[in-house]
């Protein structure tokens, strides 16, 4: 008779095209059962990695994915993953082992708190009840956009099932999203409807409703500037796009941003890097979110609807059929000549003769195939991967790490997005620091991704500490890394690689890209620690008062 684990993996097989794990004694069980399944395994060779191969998997195409590990350590692994999964609002579900009913064993511990720690919500698996857990998991995920934790005990997953596996492929009960108030929509139309110099910033969220072109309808119809978050560009007619709202945007076009008197922001959180450290907005423009949130996201909302964002833009447009536009947009002629949109193209080399990491991504965003998808780890360097490169769409960009605040999962992240569309060149921009601490999967994205390159921003230290404590007067020995060789690291997991000294070096790299050729190569990318990301400048400002007192 089928195991409690064959009924895990058949549910989960009916409803998930691909899982990544590292196998230990707590899931060898699914992993045998999965074998007679359709589900795609990729093995990853770090717990961290399983999550955020499947965090960014999501993010890249929208289907839910499974990761895997087994219980104690290789569990507590994947913490960091998690709360990143939990403050990004991905739908994950980690299949984990977990201690016997029987109890906590030496090394085991207690999993359920570690979860509850970082938001995850929690499943534990019984011997009549793999198929309603697993069912219960993948339907808390999806409905609450979060990470969810499946445990199998050490002595379940093994035993004859006791349930039946009737259910296994029926529809899951995930509710749609929730219309907005009409009466919420009304008040936010008479806002929009007063406005003289309208902006429409959408976010990720806008993309994942589907409201993009209502969006674009709506702007035209009020004439309205346009911008994004880092996670929502590409949903704009780029005509009239301010581009990156925040830190990571172009000052000009933040400058103008300032002047809009209503705000409209669309499945858009409203952070403080987003918001400039509430520099983004004026002081006496009038906020109104649409989000499916049940309350505002920012304290400077004056006006909130809660609901579909798609379904909330359709009933603006509606209302506001008989509006005559405000003119705005065709009035600003910083697109035209560029003062909106260019760029400072950087120097050559920097004073020190190191990269100018402005040009370099410059450069290296001329020569990346169009159809690219893109994830990146944290770090200092990503002020020039959101300032310098494309971005198609939402689910072309993944930031992973940066809800968390972490480095370090870049890799694994490559592994999933890679694996989500396969077919498409594949890019990893990660720093020094956080290549190092993933350094496992090095093997894993050579490995499993068909086309694409890994750029390392390598400035021999962890970048924004010496950008924030380092100029503040903090001691600066641990914040340096010595020179690490990623290219010799690389070739001797299988990939191609260029130690990139000079914009001249990437000829190398752009003649391996007009060949076609399948393959990964890695650009070990030797930028300067002189040039600091206009957003680090944003956050030096605001810590300028806790560092001063101590390193005056």
């Amino acid at each position: 008779m089928p195991t409690v684990s064959a009924h895990i993996a058949t549910t989960l097989a009916a409803r998930v095209t691909d899982m990544f794990g590292v196998m230990g004694n707590g899931n060898a069980y699914l992993l045998d059962a999965l074998a007679d399944t359709p589900v795609r395994y990729a093995a990853v060779r770090h717990e961290a990695g399983t999550v955020a191969a499947a965090d960014a998997y999501y993010r890249t195409c929208g289907r839910i994915a499974v990761a895997t590990s087994t219980y104690g350590p290789g569990f507590t692994n994947t913490i960091t993953p998690l709360a990143e999964a939990v403050k990004a609002h991905t739908p994950v579900v980690l299949v984990t082992g977990a201690a016997p009913t029987t109890g906590l064993r030496p090394w085991d511990v207690d999993q359920a708190a570690l979860c509850r720690a970082v938001g995850a919500h929690v499943v534990t698996v019984s011997q009549d009840s793999p198929v309603a857990s697993t069912r219960a998991a993948l339907e808390y995920a999806l409905t609450h956009r979060t990470a969810v934790v499946l445990e199998i005990p050490y002595d379940v997953g093994g035993l004859e099932a006791l349930d039946a596996v009737d259910t296994a492929s029926a529809p899951l009960a995930v509710p749609a999203p929730q219309p907005p108030r009409a009466h919420d929509l009304d008040v936010a139309a008479r806002a929009l409807r007063a406005a003289r110099r309208p902006l429409l910033l959408a976010g990720r969220g806008a993309f994942l409703s589907g409201a993009a072109n209502a969006m674009r309808d709506l702007a035209e119809r009020l004439g309205a500037l346009t911008a994004s978050s880092a996670l929502g560009r590409g949903q704009f007619d780029a005509r009239y796009d301010l581009g990156v709202a925040g830190g990571f945007g172009q000052d000009n076009a933040m400058q103008l941003a300032a002047t809009a008197d209503v705000v409209l922001v669309i499945g858009a959180g409203l952070n403080q890097f987003t918001m400039r450290f509430g520099a983004l907005i004026g002081d006496d423009a009038t906020v109104v979110q649409l989000d499916i949130e049940d309350a505002p996201t920012s304290d400077r909302v004056d006006v909130f609807v809660s609901g579909d964002a798609r379904t909330a833009v359709e009933g603006l447009n509606a209302r506001l059929a008989d509006s005559a536009s405000s003119g705005w947009r065709d009035s600003v002629t910083g697109f035209a000549d560029g003062t909106l949109t260019t760029r400072e193209p950087g120097d050559r080399a920097a004073s020190d003769g190191l990269l100018d990491p402005r040009s370099l991504t410059k450069r290296l965003n001329e020569i990346i195939p169009d159809d690219r998808v893109m994830v990146t780890d944290g770090g200092h360097f990503l002020g020039w991967v959101n300032q310098y490169f494309d971005v198609a769409s939402p689910d072309r960009f993944a930031m992973v790490g940066t809800p968390f605040q972490s480095i370090g999962l870049g890799l694994p992240s490559l592994v999933g997005s890679a694996a989500a569309r396969p077919e498409e060149f594949s890019v990893l921009c990660t720093g020094d620091g956080g290549g190092l601490m993933a350094l496992a999967d090095l093997e894993s994205a050579v490995r499993t991704v068909k086309r694409g390159v890994i750029i390392v921003y390598n400035d021999a230290a962890y970048g924004a500490e010496i950008h924030l404590y380092g100029l503040a007067g903090f001691d600066a020995h641990p914040m340096m890394i010595s020179g690490v060789d990623f290219a010799g690291l690389a070739r001797s997991v299988g990939a191609d690689a260029v130690t990139v000294n000079t914009l001249d070096d990437l000829d190398v790299f752009e003649r391996w890209v007009a060949s076609g050729d399948d393959g990964v190569m890695l650009l070990d990318c030797r930028i300067t620690q002189s040039l600091r990301a206009p957003y680090q400048e944003e956050v030096i400002a605001q810590n300028s008062a806790l560092f001063a007192p101590a390193h005056a």
